[in-house]
């Protein structure tokens, strides 16, 4: 079964001091294009995150990202006490000796102070670490989830559109006794305008013939029927990865429309042909979104 690169997948956990998101999407891209986005907590994983969406995902525009929500009472930042205590004092003192008013709101002027606000780094043990990456394993398979069932979708379509470039196919064949009658008669035709000239009726068989054969579209059609067999068979193969050879079917598909459309030398096929490169065009836009 064939899966879509697009794809949304959202899973969170809440530990003891924190809330933690995970949230990864995915868009079609020929390569694997990652863009990580992690909280500086979980920074010394970034390598091990980026290898396990490597392997997951396999292909696709991917945006990954960790945030993090503080639910306790102990944040990253705190107040240092003594410095803040030893600048109060100062301004104060600086107050009195140069007889000029104290602030009217003093912790808009000591925040701003250097040093006031110290950061102390977090560490992140092994079992917080296990849960952050099972809410990332679980987002990850809500994400799969997402691209099997827009795959379900695609291949119905996919289904669809071979199935009506076969019954085109079949459309074509009352068509070709008739244009090989229109083309044989158009040429025995022109020879009689020209009167009196006498011509090698046995050469005229050989390059009619010639030129019949050169029209035939049998080859084209045969291969061509081969193409949406074996297109329909690569949708229902379980392997992954099924997208770049979907590509390359199609565009075998579109070479023998091609040839047939330069061959058919037919009002009436040519719009047919026409109405099979609708429907391919339709395949191949669709086709860059498969896994």
């Amino acid at each position: 079964m064939i899966q879509s690169m697009t794809g949304f997948g959202k899973a969170s956990t809440e530990l003891e001091k924190r809330k933690v998101t995970v949230e990864v999407k995915s868009l079609n891209s020929k390569q694997l294009d990652l863009s990580v986005r992690l909280s500086n907590l979980y920074k010394e994983h970034e390598m091990e995150i980026r290898n396990l969406l490597s392997r997951e995902l396999e292909r696709g525009k991917v945006d990954f990202l960790v945030y993090v929500e503080n639910i306790g009472s102990e944040t990253a930042t705190q107040l240092n006490q003594n410095i803040l205590e030893g600048y109060c004092k100062q301004i104060r003192d600086s107050s009195a000796k140069l007889g000029i008013d104290e602030p009217q709101d003093w912790f808009q002027v000591l925040l701003r102070l250097p040093d006031v606000l110290k950061y102390e780094s977090q560490e992140v043990d092994e079992a917080e670490w296990n849960a952050v990456l099972t809410v990332i394993n679980e987002a990850l398979y809500q994400l799969s989830a997402f691209r099997k069932q827009e795959g379900l979708m695609l291949q119905k379509l996919f289904e669809e559109k071979i199935a009506n470039i076969s019954a085109l196919l079949t459309e074509v064949e009352p068509f070709e006794a008739e244009r090989i009658d229109k083309i044989k008669g158009r040429i025995t035709e022109t020879l009689l305008k020209i009167g009196d000239f006498d011509y090698d009726k046995n050469r005229f068989e050989q390059e009619m013939i010639y030129y019949i054969e050169k029209l035939d579209i049998n080859e084209e059609k045969n291969r061509l029927s081969n193409h949406l067999k074996y297109f329909l068979e690569t949708l229902k193969c379980t392997s992954s990865g099924q997208g770049k050879k979907l590509g390359f079917i199609a565009q075998e598909i579109g070479r023998e429309i091609n040839t047939m459309g330069s061959k058919s030398n037919h009002a009436e096929m040519q719009q047919i042909v026409v109405r099979m490169k609708d429907e391919l065009e339709q395949i191949k836009e669709q086709v860059l979104n498969v896994l």
